[in-house]
């Protein structure tokens, strides 16, 4: 499971890899309105009911960026929290990639754009519908990051 968090849209992303190939099960965004704390508990039941739905073992997050002001990093701080809280309740382990990590894994280098990011998704999950927001193909990114460097990792000895 990938997730996107962010405090008006949170994307998520299934996949699941069956042997060399991986398969889209579910994919979207969460949008919430209204105050914080309302828009919090949404995200957490939502994820929640994801996670009882489609029984993941792990989760992959981008790993905290510099966001433009502090007011904005901490509110993508919260609803970072409650991404990692449902993930830790619904006892998934819990990989971070840089945001370099996960555009080198999908586009091969590690400056692509969000279009670029977008349509290796799309080519990789053989996605044929034509809209999709940056907020679930991030979220798929990051799923999609994390089958491909997780054996590795694990192969190596390390932690994601």
């Amino acid at each position: 499971m990938g997730i996107d968090p962010g405090s008006l849209f949170t994307g998520f992303g299934l996949v699941e890899k069956q042997g060399q190939r991986l398969v889209h099960l579910a994919s979207g965004r969460i949008k919430v309105q209204g105050p914080l704390e309302g828009r919090l508990l949404t995200i957490f039941q939502e994820l929640n009911r994801l996670i009882n739905e489609f029984r993941p073992t792990d989760c992959a997050l981008e790993k905290i960026f510099h966001a433009k002001n502090a007011q904005s990093s901490l509110v993508l701080g919260h609803a970072r929290g409650v991404a990692l809280l449902a993930a830790a309740q619904g006892g998934l382990k819990l990989h971070e990639y840089a945001p370099t990590e996960i555009k080198n894994a999908l586009v091969g280098q590690g400056r692509a754009d969000k279009a670029q990011v977008q349509a290796m998704v799309k080519i990789l999950l053989n996605l044929k519908e034509a809209q999709m927001s940056e907020d679930e193909s991030d979220a798929l990114a990051a799923a999609i990051c994390h089958a491909h460097a997780f054996p590795l990792k694990a192969a190596a000895g390390g932690r994601g």
